[in-house]
């Protein structure tokens, strides 16, 4: 991961360059609950589980947020990954890949998500591992 700062603007650029989503990766946050720039830091499953793909959930921590909004700097979230940069494989023997690593956060113990609205294109998998409410909000759905 880089990080850069804009000169006409003077904003924060980020470039992440990790392809697999693990400990430690800068995730984006692609819905408007607050968060812009997050870092995952456990990968839920088991306690050998290093990677996570589309549709599985990860802790992470906002590291950049918008001001005036729900979710703050430094707080911390369970989140489903709904965009991998490594290519997922489908059930018809396609693949799909994307742009960036992107995730959606969720409300404490639920699977619902904690913003109004997703942004960007959503994998339809993410229905099938029970993630419909994201689906629903999504403008996009691939």
């Amino acid at each position: 991961m880089r990080r850069n700062r804009c000169r006409e603007t003077n904003t924060l650029e980020l470039e992440i360059n990790n392809f697999m989503i693990q400990a430690g990766t800068w995730v984006k946050i692609t819905d408007n609950a607050g968060g812009t720039v997050g870092k995952v830091f456990k990968v839920l499953g088991s306690s050998k589980k290093r990677y996570a793909t589309l549709g599985e959930l990860v802790i992470i921590a906002v590291k950049v947020a918008s001001p005036r909004k729900g979710v703050k700097k430094k707080d911390v979230h369970q989140a489903v990954v709904v965009r991998t940069r490594s290519a997922y494989r489908r059930v018809d023997g396609s693949y799909i890949r994307f742009d960036d690593n992107a995730v959606v956060l969720l409300e404490k113990g639920k699977l619902d998500p904690k913003a109004g609205r997703v942004f960007g294109p959503i994998p339809r998998e993410l229905a099938e591992k029970g993630f419909q409410k994201i689906i629903s909000l999504a403008q996009e759905v691939l």
